[in-house]
């Protein structure tokens, strides 16, 4: 009988795809958080400068 080694290779290549997996998860969860509040605190900016959040004088 012959004992087969355990190759590590595929281990270290599961292990970078994962590093690259999780690198990808925070990119993308940068950008969405960009695009999801940068819109919003510039209409924010937008709506202050028109003085939207004024109150009126009655």
């Amino acid at each position: 009988m012959k004992k087969k080694k355990k190759s590590r290779q595929p281990q270290a290549k599961s292990n970078k795809k994962n590093q690259e997996l999780g690198q990808t998860k925070n990119s993308a969860k940068l950008v969405l958080f960009l695009f999801g509040i940068g819109p919003l605190i510039g209409i924010t900016i937008f709506l202050y400068s028109k003085g939207f959040f004024n109150s009126p004088n009655l």
